[in-house]
């Protein structure tokens, strides 16, 4: 059962949620995670992803806040979902020390630097925000232990593409897991780059 070997605060806020039972996809994915390597996680909508997602980066960084840079990155497809994830983590963090942030799109760059300058260990954003973040110097990846994307089918349009693919360039160590209800072949080919040696859990 993976979730008797997570985090005891983990533990905690799964049954004050009345979540008993890991549904077959978490049972299978959340181990494989947990051991650290890349993971393309593919399974119907429905499965449980972006909860496994949610659980397994507070079971990395711990469920308490570190140092000022992100530990963990959680890329999304546009601004809606950035904000949806964000309430979701919050949901999940309250009563950790844990400091989750979303780039907000409307923002100006400048307060989006100053306001993840403060300290931040849970950053989700798109991969186009994020992109102008490392342009800007308005965040530091030298801490980055995960990065998690949720719904990664999006990342087959160029832009998005793009931006991930100048994204991990900068990346020197992290485990990267994406999560898809398929796999396409334009997500295959990350294994070329930062996908390596990357482990697949099918639902």
């Amino acid at each position: 059962m993976p979730f008797k070997k997570l985090h005891s605060d983990i533990k905690e806020k799964l049954v004050a949620l009345e979540i008993v039972t890991p549904t077959s996809f978490q049972t299978q994915s959340i181990p494989v995670i947990k051991s650290g390597t890349n993971v393309y996680c593919t399974a119907p909508e429905g499965s449980g992803k972006t909860t496994t997602l949610v659980l397994t980066t507070l079971q990395k960084l711990k469920c308490e806040a570190v140092g000022n840079a992100p530990r963990a990155i959680v890329l999304v497809e546009n601004a809606e979902k950035a904000s949806e994830m964000f309430e979701i983590f919050r949901k999940y963090c309250r009563h950790t020390s844990l400091r989750v942030y979303y780039a907000d799109e409307q923002q100006h760059v400048d307060l989006l630097k100053s306001e993840i300058f403060e300290g931040v260990d849970i950053l989700i954003a798109t991969p186009q925000m994020l992109k102008k973040l490392l342009l800007f110097n308005g965040v530091s990846i030298s801490q980055l232990k995960i990065c998690s994307i949720d719904d990664a089918e999006f990342l087959v349009e160029n832009s998005s593409y793009t931006a991930l693919i100048s994204i991990t360039q900068s990346i020197k160590k992290c485990q990267f897991v994406l999560y898809s209800e398929k796999i396409d072949p334009k997500l295959k080919r990350f294994e070329s780059s930062f996908m390596e040696y990357a482990k697949i859990v099918a639902v």
